[in-house]
């Protein structure tokens, strides 16, 4: 064991805590199918979305969670459409007049570049505990959702945003995201767990891959591309300065990826000692498993659902391990489960299972069906960031979530988003003004500086305009 990380374990780790940041979905939230693999985004293609209700439902989601004690944050959304994106592809003009171009020649492209997808912040970075770490900062590595066009657009906005919210040097390291090519697809904390003991001294990180893109003879998926690569989850547990002792790389199951796992984590949960996940999600889980309890100790505990009880296509239908478990002041724990958990029979009997064996103390159950419509459940929407209390206090805007705030950020939506938005509406140069008002708002009620393309480059205007003898 490497001697820098043993000494600080038991001063730090008791005062480690779990902020969830929360994405809000944003005034383009559109429901395009671009994501090839997720098999609910694929099903609702050009259905007429809700973005109002989309951010509403999110809201209610962290409002319920701040009531009940739990740290929350959120990260706001992104600029969309991307005009920037749309100009480098060759479309030029006044903005109606690419908006107009690219919907005639382009369609497909517009779609991407308004995606709304940055909602899903388990994406948005991989995060490292400063418990963990060999300088004891906290590390973020935002993602470069290399595989998927409209994703690969995001990299750059939630990497300002990260280094805005976390700018203290003393505590927080954001580097840049990892090169954004095919063999470094990085898809960020969906494919990372970090576990613990009981009393949080000790921590093991468990990076889930897709495939190995210098290894030949891994297997892979047969109908859908595996994101995630092992080569990425390498380096960030390199960069980030993990201690390889306490470090654990798994493959998902090929076959699981074609049933519609895109990311490790709708077929798998983890949190503090427990790993919830199907028996069917990783290649040789019993030998991961061994390996996370080498690492961890006796203090692991592990729930595999079996197949016969829950099959993968209805694991991946209802998303039950896209739940968010937290832990009560009890010290229960709770599990945040998306609505169609409940409507699914053996789902639901699963559900009762766990409460009936006391492995799990409470189940909450959250209509987030806007965000399910596009393949993302409770655990997709947030952003685990360990955070102690210095951390927190260090941190930059108005992010940690109060009653009051979330009666001002309701009251915003209401006022800025549509209750419907059609995929010809992503046509429409008022949806871009609109959202731009929108976010230009949020910016100031959130406390933040410019962190959107179009607020750096009006700042850039200004400035030159200053210049001017």
């Amino acid at each position: 064991m490497h001697a820098s990380f043993v000494s600080r374990d038991a001063a730090a780790a008791l005062d480690v805590g779990e902020v969830n940041f929360d994405g809000l979905p944003g005034p383009t939230h559109n429901y395009a199918g671009l994501a090839p693999g997720n098999l609910a985004a694929t099903r609702h293609a050009r259905h007429t979305s809700n973005p109002r209700e989309a951010a509403l439902q999110g809201l209610s989601k962290m409002r319920m969670l701040v009531a009940r004690g739990w740290p929350q944050a959120i990260l706001p959304p992104h600029e969309r459409p991307d005009m920037r994106a749309l100009h480098t592809l060759g479309f030029t003009g006044r903005d109606a007049d690419v908006l107009a171009r690219a919907a005639r020649e382009a369609p497909q492209l517009l779609a991407a570049c308004s995606s709304a997808a940055a909602m899903w912040t388990a994406n948005a970075a991989t995060v490292s505990a400063s418990q963990d770490t060999a300088d004891a900062r906290v590390h973020f590595t935002p993602a470069n959702l290399a595989h998927h066009f409209h994703r690969s657009l995001e990299a750059a906005t939630s990497a300002r945003i990260l280094r805005t919210a976390f700018a203290d040097q003393r505590y927080f390291v954001v580097h840049d995201a990892l090169p954004a090519v095919p063999q470094l697809g990085d898809e960020g904390a969906a494919n990372h767990t970090r576990l613990t003991t009981v009393d949080g001294t000790r921590a093991v990180d468990l990076f889930v891959y897709g495939r190995a893109a210098f290894d030949p003879a891994t297997p892979v998926p047969m109908q859908h591309v595996a994101r995630q690569t092992r080569e990425a989850s390498l380096a960030i547990a390199r960069r980030h300065g993990l201690d390889p002792a306490r470090v654990v790389f798994a493959q998902q199951l090929p076959a699981a990826i074609d049933a519609g796992v895109f990311h490790n984590d709708v077929v798998a949960v983890g949190h503090r000692n427990l790993l919830l996940c199907h028996e069917r999600a990783h290649v040789d889980q019993p030998q991961m498993i061994d390996a996370l309890r080498n690492a961890l100790g006796a203090d692991l505990e592990v729930i595999a659902v079996a197949e016969r009880d829950v099959p993968l296509d209805d694991a991946v239908a209802t998303y039950l391990f896209n739940s968010q478990l937290l832990t009560r002041r009890d010290g229960g724990l709770v599990m945040v489960a998306p609505a169609e958990c409940r409507e699914h029979p053996r789902v639901s009997a699963c559900l009762d299972r766990l409460l009936d064996e006391q492995r799990i103390a409470e189940v909450l159950i959250l209509d987030l069906r806007q965000s399910m419509r596009n393949g993302g459940g409770p655990a997709c929407l947030r952003l685990r960031v360990p955070l102690d209390g210095d951390q927190r206090t260090a941190m930059r805007g108005r992010l940690m979530l109060t009653p009051a705030l979330l009666d001002e950020l309701e009251a915003w939506v209401l006022r800025h988003y549509r209750d419907r938005l059609a995929p010809a509406d992503l046509a429409d140069p008022s949806l871009l003004d609109e959202s731009r008002r929108a976010l230009d708002e949020l910016t100031a009620l959130l406390q933040l500086p410019a962190v959107y393309p179009f607020q750096l480059s009006s700042q850039v205007n200004t400035q030159e305009r200053r210049n001017i003898p």
